[in-house]
Protein backbone atom coordinates (compact mmCIF):
# COMPACT_ATOMS: atom_id res chain seq x y z
CA UNK A 1 0.00 0.00 0.00
CA UNK A 2 1.60 3.45 -1.18
CA UNK A 3 2.31 5.66 1.91
CA UNK A 4 -0.69 8.41 2.77
CA UNK A 5 0.49 11.59 1.66
CA UNK A 6 0.59 14.66 3.97
CA UNK A 7 -2.01 16.53 4.32
CA UNK A 8 -2.50 20.12 3.21
CA UNK A 9 -1.87 21.18 7.04
CA UNK A 10 1.53 19.19 7.50
CA UNK A 11 2.48 20.19 4.35
CA UNK A 12 1.79 24.10 4.34
CA UNK A 13 0.78 25.53 8.37
CA UNK A 14 3.07 22.89 10.52
CA UNK A 15 6.06 24.65 8.78
CA UNK A 16 4.81 28.06 9.45
CA UNK A 17 4.50 27.25 13.01
CA UNK A 18 7.30 25.59 13.57
CA UNK A 19 9.22 28.72 12.97
CA UNK A 20 7.05 31.36 14.70
CA UNK A 21 6.31 28.72 17.87
CA UNK A 22 9.57 29.26 20.72
CA UNK A 23 10.02 25.58 20.72
CA UNK A 24 12.75 25.58 23.58
CA UNK A 25 10.02 27.98 25.61
CA UNK A 26 7.79 25.42 25.49
CA UNK A 27 9.84 22.18 26.41
CA UNK A 28 10.92 24.72 29.62
CA UNK A 29 6.62 24.90 30.15
CA UNK A 30 6.18 21.33 29.94
CA UNK A 31 8.93 20.46 32.32
CA UNK A 32 8.03 22.66 34.86
CA UNK A 33 4.22 21.61 35.39
CA UNK A 34 3.75 18.51 37.03
CA UNK A 35 1.12 16.80 34.68
CA UNK A 36 0.31 13.43 35.59
CA UNK A 37 -0.90 15.34 38.80
CA UNK A 38 -2.38 17.83 37.41
CA UNK A 39 -5.42 15.64 34.98
CA UNK A 40 -5.47 13.39 37.95
CA UNK A 41 -6.53 16.46 39.99
CA UNK A 42 -8.85 17.53 37.54
CA UNK A 43 -10.19 14.30 35.82
CA UNK A 44 -13.27 13.59 36.46
CA UNK A 45 -14.45 9.58 36.00
CA UNK A 46 -17.95 10.18 35.38
CA UNK A 47 -17.42 11.95 32.37
CA UNK A 48 -18.12 10.02 29.35
CA UNK A 49 -15.84 10.96 26.30
CA UNK A 50 -18.01 11.24 23.57
CA UNK A 51 -16.91 9.21 20.19
CA UNK A 52 -16.10 11.93 18.15
CA UNK A 53 -14.06 13.63 20.80
CA UNK A 54 -12.47 10.97 21.14
CA UNK A 55 -11.09 9.92 17.43
CA UNK A 56 -10.78 13.66 15.75
CA UNK A 57 -7.84 15.15 15.67
CA UNK A 58 -8.17 18.94 16.12
CA UNK A 59 -5.40 21.26 15.07
CA UNK A 60 -4.08 18.33 13.02
CA UNK A 61 -2.81 16.68 16.26
CA UNK A 62 -3.51 12.89 16.40
CA UNK A 63 -5.94 11.83 19.83
CA UNK A 64 -7.23 15.46 19.50
CA UNK A 65 -6.87 17.58 22.80
CA UNK A 66 -6.37 14.71 25.53
CA UNK A 67 -2.81 15.19 25.01
CA UNK A 68 -0.12 17.16 26.09
CA UNK A 69 0.61 18.52 23.34
CA UNK A 70 -2.50 20.02 22.53
CA UNK A 71 -2.35 22.38 25.42
CA UNK A 72 1.23 23.27 25.13
CA UNK A 73 0.77 24.18 21.41
CA UNK A 74 -3.10 25.95 21.73
CA UNK A 75 -2.37 29.16 22.83
CA UNK A 76 1.04 29.54 20.32
CA UNK A 77 -1.08 28.51 17.17
CA UNK A 78 -3.99 29.97 17.91
CA UNK A 79 -2.80 33.74 18.37
CA UNK A 80 -2.06 33.32 14.76
CA UNK A 81 -4.93 31.73 13.10
CA UNK A 82 -7.41 34.56 14.71
CA UNK A 83 -6.74 37.84 12.51
CA UNK A 84 -6.68 40.87 13.11
CA UNK A 85 -5.66 39.68 16.26
CA UNK A 86 -6.59 36.96 19.08
CA UNK A 87 -7.33 39.34 22.00
CA UNK A 88 -8.95 41.90 19.85
CA UNK A 89 -11.54 38.80 18.47
CA UNK A 90 -11.64 37.40 21.82
CA UNK A 91 -12.74 40.77 23.66
CA UNK A 92 -15.68 40.79 20.87
CA UNK A 93 -17.33 38.48 23.04
CA UNK A 94 -16.48 39.95 26.43
CA UNK A 95 -17.71 43.47 25.30
CA UNK A 96 -20.78 41.96 24.84
CA UNK A 97 -21.98 40.88 28.00
CA UNK A 98 -24.41 42.95 29.21
CA UNK A 99 -25.16 44.35 32.64
CA UNK A 100 -23.54 42.71 36.18
CA UNK A 101 -23.63 39.12 36.06
CA UNK A 102 -23.29 36.72 39.12
CA UNK A 103 -22.48 33.30 37.04
CA UNK A 104 -20.50 33.11 34.26
CA UNK A 105 -19.75 29.66 32.40
CA UNK A 106 -17.06 29.26 29.68
CA UNK A 107 -18.33 25.78 27.92
CA UNK A 108 -15.36 24.84 26.13
CA UNK A 109 -13.32 26.33 27.65
CA UNK A 110 -9.70 25.08 26.67
CA UNK A 111 -6.56 26.58 27.83
CA UNK A 112 -9.22 29.17 29.43
CA UNK A 113 -8.17 32.66 27.85
CA UNK A 114 -11.74 34.15 27.71
CA UNK A 115 -12.62 32.39 30.85
CA UNK A 116 -10.03 34.48 32.46
CA UNK A 117 -10.71 37.67 30.26
CA UNK A 118 -14.31 37.31 32.04
CA UNK A 119 -13.18 37.58 35.38
CA UNK A 120 -10.64 40.24 34.64
CA UNK A 121 -13.87 42.27 33.04
CA UNK A 122 -16.17 41.09 35.57
CA UNK A 123 -14.23 40.60 39.03
CA UNK A 124 -17.14 40.47 41.20
CA UNK A 125 -18.64 37.59 39.34
CA UNK A 126 -18.35 33.82 39.99
CA UNK A 127 -16.87 32.87 36.78
CA UNK A 128 -16.32 28.81 35.74
CA UNK A 129 -14.54 27.32 32.97
CA UNK A 130 -15.88 23.66 31.59
CA UNK A 131 -13.73 21.50 28.97
CA UNK A 132 -13.91 17.71 27.94
CA UNK A 133 -9.91 18.28 27.99
CA UNK A 134 -8.44 17.32 31.78
CA UNK A 135 -5.26 18.15 29.75
CA UNK A 136 -6.46 21.76 28.20
CA UNK A 137 -7.28 22.14 31.88
CA UNK A 138 -4.34 21.97 33.97
CA UNK A 139 -2.75 24.53 31.48
CA UNK A 140 -6.07 26.70 31.70
CA UNK A 141 -5.47 26.68 35.48
CA UNK A 142 -1.50 26.60 35.34
CA UNK A 143 -2.27 30.63 33.14
CA UNK A 144 -5.26 31.74 36.07
CA UNK A 145 -2.32 30.79 38.73
CA UNK A 146 0.35 32.53 37.45
CA UNK A 147 -1.99 35.68 36.64
CA UNK A 148 -3.70 35.25 40.46
CA UNK A 149 -7.17 35.65 38.36
CA UNK A 150 -9.61 33.38 40.68
CA UNK A 151 -11.81 31.44 38.47
CA UNK A 152 -12.90 27.52 38.73
CA UNK A 153 -12.19 25.01 36.13
CA UNK A 154 -14.05 21.82 35.84
CA UNK A 155 -13.76 18.66 33.81
CA UNK A 156 -17.23 17.85 31.96
CA UNK A 157 -19.31 17.29 28.92
CA UNK A 158 -20.46 20.47 27.72
CA UNK A 159 -23.50 18.73 26.12
CA UNK A 160 -24.39 17.56 29.44
CA UNK A 161 -22.61 19.42 32.65
CA UNK A 162 -24.68 17.57 35.20
CA UNK A 163 -24.72 21.83 37.02
CA UNK A 164 -28.12 22.96 38.39
CA UNK A 165 -30.55 24.25 35.76
CA UNK A 166 -31.16 28.62 35.98
CA UNK A 167 -27.90 29.03 37.71
CA UNK A 168 -25.90 31.19 35.25
CA UNK A 169 -26.50 34.84 34.06
CA UNK A 170 -24.09 34.03 31.03
CA UNK A 171 -23.18 31.22 29.07
CA UNK A 172 -20.19 31.06 26.35
CA UNK A 173 -18.72 29.61 23.65
CA UNK A 174 -15.76 30.66 21.94
CA UNK A 175 -14.21 28.48 19.27
CA UNK A 176 -16.13 25.67 20.06
CA UNK A 177 -18.88 24.66 17.58
CA UNK A 178 -16.60 24.20 14.28
CA UNK A 179 -15.14 21.32 16.37
CA UNK A 180 -18.40 19.66 17.03
CA UNK A 181 -20.82 18.17 14.77
CA UNK A 182 -23.75 20.28 14.51
CA UNK A 183 -26.14 17.43 16.47
CA UNK A 184 -23.64 18.20 19.43
CA UNK A 185 -23.66 21.66 18.85
CA UNK A 186 -27.39 21.80 18.86
CA UNK A 187 -27.12 19.96 21.94
CA UNK A 188 -24.70 22.28 23.67
CA UNK A 189 -27.04 25.05 22.92
CA UNK A 190 -30.12 23.17 24.50
CA UNK A 191 -27.86 22.56 27.69
CA UNK A 192 -26.87 26.02 27.86
CA UNK A 193 -30.70 26.94 27.40
CA UNK A 194 -31.65 24.87 30.68
CA UNK A 195 -28.52 26.29 32.69
CA UNK A 196 -29.30 30.39 32.04
CA UNK A 197 -31.54 32.24 34.21
CA UNK A 198 -34.83 33.56 32.66
CA UNK A 199 -33.72 36.69 30.87
CA UNK A 200 -29.67 35.43 30.96
CA UNK A 201 -27.43 35.90 27.51
CA UNK A 202 -25.91 33.13 25.56
CA UNK A 203 -22.69 33.74 23.04
CA UNK A 204 -21.04 32.28 20.46
CA UNK A 205 -17.57 33.23 19.34
CA UNK A 206 -16.44 31.24 16.41
CA UNK A 207 -15.68 31.08 12.43
CA UNK A 208 -17.54 33.15 10.21
CA UNK A 209 -20.08 30.68 8.82
CA UNK A 210 -20.63 32.86 5.79
CA UNK A 211 -17.11 33.18 5.24
CA UNK A 212 -16.79 29.28 5.27
CA UNK A 213 -19.71 28.44 3.16
CA UNK A 214 -17.88 30.85 0.02
CA UNK A 215 -14.51 30.28 0.96
CA UNK A 216 -13.49 26.36 0.90
CA UNK A 217 -9.84 26.59 0.95
CA UNK A 218 -9.95 27.70 4.62
CA UNK A 219 -11.85 24.24 5.21
CA UNK A 220 -9.17 22.31 3.68
CA UNK A 221 -5.95 24.03 4.58
CA UNK A 222 -7.33 24.03 8.40
CA UNK A 223 -8.71 20.22 7.78
CA UNK A 224 -10.80 20.84 11.22
CA UNK A 225 -13.01 17.51 10.97
CA UNK A 226 -16.43 19.53 11.35
CA UNK A 227 -15.46 23.04 10.04
CA UNK A 228 -17.21 22.21 6.80
CA UNK A 229 -20.78 21.09 8.46
CA UNK A 230 -20.28 23.94 10.62
CA UNK A 231 -19.90 26.20 7.87
CA UNK A 232 -22.89 24.94 6.00
CA UNK A 233 -25.01 25.12 9.32
CA UNK A 234 -26.68 28.53 10.17
CA UNK A 235 -26.02 29.32 13.90
CA UNK A 236 -28.90 31.63 14.64
CA UNK A 237 -31.09 28.76 13.43
CA UNK A 238 -30.07 26.50 15.93
CA UNK A 239 -29.98 29.04 18.51
CA UNK A 240 -33.95 29.80 18.04
CA UNK A 241 -34.19 25.98 17.72
CA UNK A 242 -32.62 25.69 21.37
CA UNK A 243 -35.15 28.12 22.45
CA UNK A 244 -33.65 31.30 22.37
CA UNK A 245 -34.87 34.60 21.49
CA UNK A 246 -33.30 38.43 19.78
CA UNK A 247 -31.02 36.07 18.30
CA UNK A 248 -28.76 37.85 16.04
CA UNK A 249 -24.96 37.35 14.15
CA UNK A 250 -22.43 39.53 13.70
CA UNK A 251 -19.34 39.46 11.34
CA UNK A 252 -15.98 39.90 13.95
CA UNK A 253 -13.65 40.87 11.29
CA UNK A 254 -14.19 38.60 7.95
CA UNK A 255 -12.94 35.13 9.65
CA UNK A 256 -14.84 35.07 12.68
CA UNK A 257 -19.18 35.79 14.05
CA UNK A 258 -20.06 36.61 17.02
CA UNK A 259 -23.98 35.06 17.75
CA UNK A 260 -26.29 36.55 20.28
CA UNK A 261 -29.01 34.67 22.04
CA UNK A 262 -31.32 35.43 25.41
CA UNK A 263 -33.58 32.87 27.59
CA UNK A 264 -37.23 34.25 27.21
CA UNK A 265 -38.60 36.16 30.58
CA UNK A 266 -41.55 34.47 32.13
CA UNK A 267 -44.67 36.25 31.24
CA UNK A 268 -44.76 38.80 34.21
CA UNK A 269 -41.54 39.78 34.26
CA UNK A 270 -41.50 40.68 30.08
CA UNK A 271 -44.06 43.05 30.93
CA UNK A 272 -42.02 44.99 33.47
CA UNK A 273 -38.93 44.53 31.91
CA UNK A 274 -38.65 44.53 28.14
CA UNK A 275 -38.92 48.23 27.18
CA UNK A 276 -35.77 48.64 29.02
CA UNK A 277 -33.41 46.16 27.56
CA UNK A 278 -34.92 46.55 24.34
CA UNK A 279 -33.09 50.00 24.49
CA UNK A 280 -29.78 49.27 26.17
CA UNK A 281 -29.97 46.39 22.96
CA UNK A 282 -30.62 49.43 20.51
CA UNK A 283 -33.49 47.42 19.38
CA UNK A 284 -36.59 49.48 18.20
CA UNK A 285 -39.37 49.69 20.98
CA UNK A 286 -42.55 47.23 20.63
CA UNK A 287 -45.31 49.67 19.13
CA UNK A 288 -48.89 49.50 20.96
CA UNK A 289 -51.31 47.63 18.52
Amino acid sequence: MAPQSKTLFEQFLAPIFSHLVDRDALLRLRDSIDWEAGVAQFTNPQVVYPNYYKVSNFHGIKNGYLNVDAALTYDPITQYVLPPGETWVRESLVKAVKGEPRRMLDLGCGTGTTTLMLKRKFPNAEVIGLDLSPQMLVMADYKAQAAAVDVTFRHGNAMATGLPAASFDVVCATLLFHETPPAVSKTILSEAFRLLTPGGQMLVLDGNQRTLRTTDWLSTIFEEPFIRDYGQGNLDAWLGYAGFERVRTEDVFWLNQLSYGRKPLPVGERLTRDEGDRVEDGLPLAQPA
